[in-house]
């Protein structure tokens, strides 16, 4: 099989799109490390039921810029930023979207298994409530208040 091949994978969206990815891009997923391990180099795509086109382009665009970063120790919480300052202007930049694309990104985060991804987001969802009342949580993130529901 040619290098090119072998060094490109690619992945299919819930959605039916094949997105082509450089393989050090998408070994940022643990998950999909394990599966290109599971089936080396078949040529075949990696399907992910769990991911439509539009997110799974976006964690791609984190991956391809963090495609050198150091893989984390695990269980070392060293590298999660601890302030917002600790994120840098990129991470800070590509995560300024929606709320819809914000915990769709946490969840593909989590399904992918990447980790200082799925840090990201959900440091950035702390950064939102630091601060606030609950009631000021419940208006940010549209959720009821049922605290005074009884049964």
């Amino acid at each position: 099989m040619a290098s090119s091949q072998r060094s490109q994978v690619t992945v299919t969206t819930n959605d039916g799109v094949n997105i082509h990815v450089d393989r050090q891009v998408a070994e940022r997923s643990v998950l999909i490390k394990n599966l290109l391990e599971d089936v080396p180099e078949t040529g075949e795509s990696i399907q992910l039921p769990n991911v439509n086109e539009a997110i799974m382009r976006k964690v791609i665009k984190w991956c391809e810029h963090h495609r050198n970063d150091l893989a984390e120790p695990e269980e070392d919480d060293s590298h999660m930023p601890k302030t917002s300052t600790d994120i840098d202007e990129w991470d800070r930049k590509f995560m300024q979207v929606d709320q819809e694309t914000l915990f769709q990104i946490i969840l593909v985060a989590n399904y992918l298994d990447i980790k200082a991804l799925l840090d990201l987001g959900n440091k950035t969802v702390e950064d939102m409530t630091k601060g606030k009342s609950p009631e000021e949580i419940r208006k940010t993130f549209n959720i009821e208040d049922d605290s005074n529901l009884q049964e």
